[in-house]
């Protein structure tokens, strides 16, 4: 068996060492025997990693096209990790297996042990890049939990420092289960945090309102005391009550007619929504004690109380198939699905555009003959285009530019939702692209006991790596089809319906790269995949 890499004088000598191996013409031809290969596979790439590695631009942080960040040993700064890189927990990988899975010639395929069991018999898999970043920037997390009323001292803390969450004896139990994907950019780092605490900090918020979750038919009261109990304000007409505000309504009639009804479904969505911006601005807390690198998008379902709750912030995507028909449960935040959001914030505040963007839309960049004529534009107000006089201000760079998987926020990043990226700029600028990133969800409600569900009626969650190269109605019939030639009973059936979904996006190495059976090109993307079986809540509550 040979392997041919074409490199240049400066590697050589890093792997002129090695046995078997010929020099010529620029070439190094590797020979072996079958028994070698993983051995002289993993020199040559340390070798070359080694030199890639002194040789990579530093500062770029195109979205899913960034410097790896290595393994995070030590941050810029001499910080360390927050969390060290490492595989979700549930794969239970040994050190062998952990750098087998960094392979980006081979990209093999990560899945559950036969005889490991997530909740709702959850199958996963996942796959590493092919050589866009050093490390696979994805992580996920599968856990069963319990809501509970906080009470003594611990009531209002969540974490305790370093890797500690904080466990107190449980009270009430309301059972929580949590799937979350992470896709990072620019580094690991975010997505590894938010893999480890997101779905800690969920439980916590839900368990300060737990009163109200074990009374679901009463409507959640619009006012809690300060401590937590319902607040109710007499409502008699002639009751005598000092007014806390001049300016506010006296007549409680007229008071408690204005109320909304705010229904616990609302209240529980909410929590979702303020847990991601508190780990959102965990993330910025930490990064001054830690090195967290670069941010993620965050996709996360949560079942809680016979209802599946899906929170998407950025790129990642999440459907139901229930009889083999497709229900979308995510929408993609992008620079064009968000084109309006970003350009009114570019418009109220210009300063944020650094004197060097301009928040103004156009098909294209405009060039300085063409002052004083009339170009097709978009601001915020439109869905449409119009025409407009071209003047000095509108050479300026554009706020979003480009097209589909192309476009960017301020030429830098693909995705406007997410986590962390606290520290993201311009390159070679001083302007942070932060405020224009929302790290708040778009929470989905799908109600199970509503609906009739058979076993192969499926939650699929994967990262963009997965859609990038295929569409729902895809996913749907492979996933359906795979499924239909299953045993129900197989506890392993949705790993391998998961693992399958994965290869068809990867494809098959072959001469020019890595193709999928129509020959199109294969996702080159890190791509992680649940499959959960929507029958899963009746047996495992």
């Amino acid at each position: 068996m040979s392997l041919v890499l074409r490199v240049n004088s400066q590697v050589l000598g890093q792997v002129s060492s090695l046995s078997g191996i010929a020099l010529r013409s620029g070439l190094v031809r590797l020979c072996w025997g079958p028994a070698s290969v993983p051995m002289m596979i993993s020199k040559v790439k340390n070798a070359m990693s080694n030199l890639v590695g002194g040789m990579m631009p530093h500062g770029h942080h195109h979205h899913h096209n960034h410097h790896a960040g290595g393994a995070q040993t030590c941050g810029p700064d001499g910080l360390p990790p927050r969390f060290p890189y490492g595989r979700p927990e549930f794969l239970e990988l040994t050190p062998e297996l952990l750098q087998y899975s960094t392979e980006h010639a081979s990209r093999p395929v990560l899945t559950l042990k036969r005889g490991s069991r997530l909740p709702w018999r959850t199958g996963y898999a996942e796959v590493i890049n092919a050589g866009k970043s050093m490390l696979n920037e994805d992580q996920a997390c599968c856990e069963k939990l319990f809501v509970k009323k906080p009470s003594g001292k611990h009531r209002n803390s969540t974490l305790l420092d370093n890797n500690t969450v904080r466990k107190t004896p449980p009270l009430s139990r309301i059972p929580l289960h949590f799937w979350g994907v992470f896709d990072g950019h620019a580094g690991s780092g975010a997505a590894i945090m938010a893999s480890k605490l997101l779905h800690h900090l969920i439980k916590d918020r839900l368990g300060e309102i737990c009163h109200l979750l074990e009374n679901p038919s009463s409507a959640p009261p619009i006012c809690l005391a300060k401590n937590g109990n319902p607040f109710q304000v007499e409502s008699k007409k002639g009751a005598s009550q000092e007014p806390e505000d001049p300016d506010a309504v006296c007549d409680s009639s007229v008071r408690f007619y204005m109320e909304k009804v705010v229904s616990l479904e609302s209240l529980i969505m909410g929590v979702i929504e303020t847990a991601f911006k508190q780990m959102d601005d965990l993330i910025e807390k930490e990064k001054a004690s830690y090195a967290i690198s670069g941010g993620c998008c965050a996709l996360a379902a949560i079942h809680l109380m016979g209802k599946l709750y899906v929170a998407n912030a950025g790129d990642s995507r999440a459907i139901i198939i229930r009889n083999k028909e497709v229900i979308p449960m995510t929408n993609e935040f992008t620079p064009e699905s968000e084109r309006q959001r970003l350009q009114y914030l570019g418009f109220l505040r210009p300063e944020l555009l650094g004197n060097e963007f301009t928040h103004i839309e156009f098909p294209r960049r405009i060039q300085h003959s063409e002052l004083g004529k009339k170009m097709l534009y978009r601001d915020h107000t439109m869905t449409g285009w119009a025409y407009k006089t071209i003047i000095e201000d509108d050479l300026k760079f554009p706020l979003i530019y480009g097209e589909g998987k192309k476009a960017r926020v301020m030429a830098t990043i693909g995705v406007t939702r997410g986590l962390g990226d606290h520290d993201l700029k311009v390159y070679n600028s001083n302007i942070y692209i932060k405020p224009f990133l929302s790290c708040v969800p778009e929470v989905k409600v799908y109600n199970l006991e509503e609906n009739k569900h058979g076993p192969d009626d499926v939650l699929v969650m994967g990262t963009d790596g997965l859609w990038d190269v295929t569409t729902d109605r895809d996913v749907a019939e492979a996933v359906s089809t795979y499924l239909s030639c299953c045993d129900p009973s197989d506890p392993m059936r949705y790993t391998l319906a998961a693992q399958d979904l994965l290869m068809r996006s990867r494809g098959v190495l072959k001469e020019r790269g890595w193709r999928l059976a129509n020959d199109r090109l294969g996702s080159g993307d890190d791509i992680t995949v649940f499959v959960i079986p929507l029958v899963g809540h009746e047996t495992d509550t």
